[in-house]
């Protein structure tokens, strides 16, 4: 009898400890970076990059983009290689920071990599849109160009200022395709989402550098972004009450994450809680060209400005 009271009282206080085992990085079998979540049917999607770099490689390696998909935020199912540079005629080069939207029953993926140099472009950064009828694919390039090219726009003297593109479909059904390294660009789409809506329009919020993430939250306008006051990054916001700005700087949100120079913001309200998505390099031969993702709570003060994300190796809990 005192020995099964002792394998109860054991069993008993294993039940909190494996509830609290570390959950970030939340995808371990593989390299992972560049989060973008969406929500679709009561499932939350994640779209990434995949790193597959050497533990001695000094640039990025990656070949192709992943789809993950939780209903727990604890479980994950990984769909695979479901897009590679290789889907786009024109592309050449890594899987960049990507962003996935629905729209209408449709899910068009805009991602970045480079142009080929062509009849069409002399090379560069370049940015692609990918088309399916599913949110995990398969997927196909929507229109057999690149949507935004290094030509586009000239305000930046680098060729690889055209990266990381985030999209959002305002309340009247207006779309947006913000991106940029150097400076923030941003255009409005056409409702097929797969042709520009108007002129390119460039700006520089404070301390941007890359990775933007533009949403909006009770009438306001947030877009998040990689910094680049300091090194490694760290991820900065501002606000406004009209999409094309004026924008108000509000400071940083995240600190310099662990084993890596890089960190990117994937945000998504989800079952009553909000999610910051982002990566860093702490999985055992992790590193700045070996990332993984994770997700912390994020919270709001009552006048709509971001508290500080709290970066955790717990992660966040399991919901219904």
């Amino acid at each position: 009898m005192r020995l099964a009271r002792i394998i109860i009282c054991g069993l008993t206080l294993l039940l909190p400890f494996n509830t609290l085992l570390a959950q970030n990085p939340i995808i371990k079998h593989i390299f992972t970076a560049d989060p973008a979540p969406i929500v679709y049917k009561d499932t939350l999607f994640l779209y990434t990059g995949h790193d597959t770099a050497s533990t001695t490689a000094t640039n990025y390696k990656m070949p192709d983009w992943h789809v993950f998909s939780s209903t727990d935020m604890v479980n994950w199912k990984d769909y695979g290689t479901v897009l590679s540079p290789n889907t786009f005629s024109w592309a050449t080069g890594d899987a960049y920071a990507a962003q996935c939207i629905e729209r209408n029953g449709k899910f068009y993926w805009f991602v970045s990599t480079f142009h080929k140099k062509d009849s069409n472009s002399n090379g560069g950064a370049a940015i692609g849109v990918a088309v399916s009828d599913r949110p995990s694919g398969p997927f196909k390039d929507a229109i057999g160009k690149a949507l935004i090219t290094n030509e586009m726009t000239t305000d930046m003297k680098h060729s690889w200022d055209d990266i990381d593109p985030t999209v959002f479909i305002d309340d009247d059904g207006q779309a947006y395709l913000f991106w940029g390294n150097g400076s923030c660009k941003w255009v409005k789409l056409k409702e097929n989402m797969i042709e520009l809506g108007g002129s390119i329009t460039t700006f520089k919020p404070e301390h941007y550098i890359e990775g933007p993430w533009i949403y909006k939250r009770k009438g306001m306008y947030y877009l998040v972004y990689a910094s680049a006051g300091t090194k490694p990054e760290m991820i900065e916001y501002c606000t406004a009450s009209n999409i094309a700005g004026p924008w108000t700087y509000r400071g940083i949100i995240q600190e310099n994450v662990p084993n890596s120079f890089t960190t990117h913001p994937g945000i998504i309200d989800y079952k009553g809680k909000s999610y910051f998505f982002y990566h860093n390099g702490t999985l055992p031969t992790g590193g700045s060209y070996r990332r993984s993702i994770c997700v912390d709570y994020m919270y709001y003060n009552p006048d709509g400005s971001i508290k500080k994300i709290v970066q955790t190796t717990e992660g966040v809990s399991r919901v219904k």
